[in-house]
C-alpha cells in the first residue's frame, strides 16, 4: 500500500490546479485557462505539462521553504546593527535608513532596518489606535494665504540642558516651515520677535491660524469692551492680518505634525551635530529648516504668492509694543508698574489734565508715552519702598497663656438647682 504524503498549496495554487485539471479534460480551452488564472497561453502551457507529469504538486512554487536570493548578508546585518546601537540609538527606522545611507554610504530600506530593530530589541512595532475621525480640511490654495502658529514643550537637547519651546510657523498651502526660534516660553514677546523676523524675510500672510493660548485669544467670558483683545490681536489687526484660532488641535495639523516630526527628526539631528544649548540650537535651525522643506514641504495649487510687502507706515518696533493707557494727574503724572512718570512739555498743562495716554512697552522693559501718535517726553520717579515697623522686645517674646483647668471661665453658663458647677475637660 503506497504511503500518503501530505501537500501543502496556498489558495491560489488550490484554484490553478483546478483550472490546470478542467483544461488537462479538455472541459475548458488553453486560451480560457490562461485568462482565468492570469498568466499568457505559453506559460500556462508550462504549467499545464507540469501538472500532466507531477499532478498538483507540480504547480508548487520551487522557492517555498528557501531563502531569498535577495537575503542581506550577515555581516551587512551585523555592521547596520552596531552602527544602530552606537551612533543611532533611539532612532526611528525612516530617519535611521536615511542617515545610514548619508553617512555610511550603506544603502539598505527602512522596511530592512525596521524589521533588524524590531528583531534586536531596538523598536516596537506601534499598534493603531481607536482614533476621532476628523473632516479633512483642504490647503489654502495660495502661500501665505494662511499661516498656521504653534508653540511646542520638548526636550529638544534631550538630557544635555533644560526643556525648552520651539515656537514654528507653517504654511497651511505648502507645509513649509516659514520661520521658528526655540524659547524659554511662550509669551507675547517671544511671539512678536518671531514675527517681525518671518514679516521682513517673507513679507505679511493673510491670516494666522493659532491655539486658543491666552497670547492670541482672552478666554474670559466676562470681559469689558476694551478688554476683549489680546496685544498680539492689536498688533495684528495694525498691519490687516486676520488671527483664527482653532477649535481643536487636530484643526490645525500641519503645524502640529511638523512639531511631531520635529521632535523625532531635529532632536537626533542635533545630537549628530553635536549641540548643546539653545543658542547654537537657532543658529542650526537656519540650516536645517532647507533641508526640512526640501523634503516635506509640496507645492501650491496656485504658484501666486500672498505675502504682501512691508508698507513704510508699517512700524513693526512700534506695533509690537505692549500698550496699555493710563489718565493723566493735575500735575501730568501717571503711574505703571509701580513707577511716577511726570510728563515734561511747554504746553499749559490744563491742556493736558485728564487726557489719556498711550504707555507703549517694548520687550527689553523701555517705555514710549504716546498723546494721540505724538510722543511726548517725561521724567521717571522710582516709588521707594516702605520702611520696616519696629517692634518691641515684649511684643516679639510675648507667648499665649493657657487657662488653668479650675478656671471659672471653663464653667461658664454650667450650673444646677442654680448654682455652677465644674465640668471636667
Amino acid at each position: 500500500m503506497a504511503k500518503m504524503r501530505t501537500i501543502t498549496m496556498s489558495e491560489e495554487e488550490i484554484n490553478r490546479s483546478k483550472i490546470l485539471r478542467m483544461a488537462n479534460e479538455r472541459q475548458i480551452t488553453q486560451k480560457t485557462g490562461a485568462r482565468r488564472t492570469g498568466v499568457t497561453e505559453r506559460h500556462f502551457r508550462r504549467l499545464l505539462q507540469r501538472y500532466r507529469l507531477q499532478g498538483p504538486e507540480g504547480i508548487i512554487s520551487g522557492h517555498r521553504g528557501k531563502p531569498s536570493n535577495n537575503r542581506m548578508g550577515e555581516k551587512k546585518k551585523e555592521k547596520i546593527l552596531d552602527k544602530l546601537k552606537e551612533d543611532y540609538h533611539g532612532f526611528g527606522p525612516t530617519l535611521a535608513s536615511e542617515k545610514l545611507s548619508e553617512r555610511d554610504g550603506i544603502i539598505v530600506s527602512k522596511e530592512t532596518v525596521r524589521q533588524i530593530m524590531i528583531d534586536a530589541g531596538l523598536h516596537q512595532a506601534k499598534t493603531r489606535k481607536k482614533e476621532r475621525i476628523h473632516p479633512l480640511r483642504e490647503r489654502r490654495k495660495h502661500r501665505g494665504e494662511l499661516v498656521q502658529m504653534d508653540g511646542s514643550y520638548h526636550a529638544w537637547l534631550e538630557a544635555r540642558t533644560e526643556k525648552a519651546c520651539l515656537l514654528l510657523l507653517v504654511d497651511d498651502a505648502t507645509s513649509e516651515i516659514l520661520a521658528g526660534e526655540f524659547v524659554e516660553h511662550e509669551s507675547y514677546f517671544a511671539y512678536a520677535a518671531l514675527c517681525k523676523r518671518y514679516f521682513q524675510q517673507h513679507g505679511l500672510p493673510e491670516a494666522f491660524y493659532t491655539d486658543r493660548f491666552s497670547v492670541f485669544r482672552v478666554n474670559h467670558t466676562n470681559v469689558t469692551t476694551t478688554d476683549a483683545q489680546t496685544q498680539f490681536e492689536r498688533a495684528m489687526a495694525e498691519l490687516g492680518i486676520e488671527v483664527i484660532c482653532a477649535a481643536s488641535p487636530q484643526a490645525k495639523g500641519r503645524v502640529e505634525r511638523a512639531n511631531q516630526t520635529l521632535q523625532d527628526r531635529l532632536v537626533k539631528e542635533m545630537r549628530l551635530a553635536g549641540i548643546n544649548d539653545y543658542q547654537q540650537a537657532n543658529a542650526f535651525l537656519s540650516d536645517y529648516f532647507p533641508i526640512y522643506n526640501h523634503r516635506f514641504a509640496v507645492q501650491a495649487v496656485n504658484p501666486i504668492d500672498r505675502h504682501e510687502p512691508l508698507r513704510p507706515e508699517n512700524d513693526l518696533e512700534l506695533i509690537f509694543t505692549k500698550r496699555v493707557t493710563r489718565k493723566l494727574s493735575k500735575d501730568l503724572q501717571f503711574q505703571y508698574d509701580r513707577v511716577i512718570y511726570q510728563i515734561e512739555t511747554d504746553r499749559p498743562a490744563y491742556a493736558l489734565q485728564g487726557r489719556e495716554v498711550t504707555v507703549c512697552v517694548t520687550g527689553s522693559g523701555e517705555i514710549t508715552v504716546l498723546l494721540n501718535q505724538m510722543q511726548l517726553n517725561f521724567k521717571r520717579f522710582i516709588r521707594q519702598p516702605k520702611r520696616f515697623q519696629l517692634a518691641s522686645g515684649k511684643t516679639i517674646e510675648r507667648k499665649s497663656i493657657r487657662p488653668a483647668p479650675d478656671h471659672p471661665w471653663r464653667n461658664y453658663g454650667y450650673k444646677i438647682n442654680g448654682k455652677s458647677v465644674n465640668v471636667p475637660n
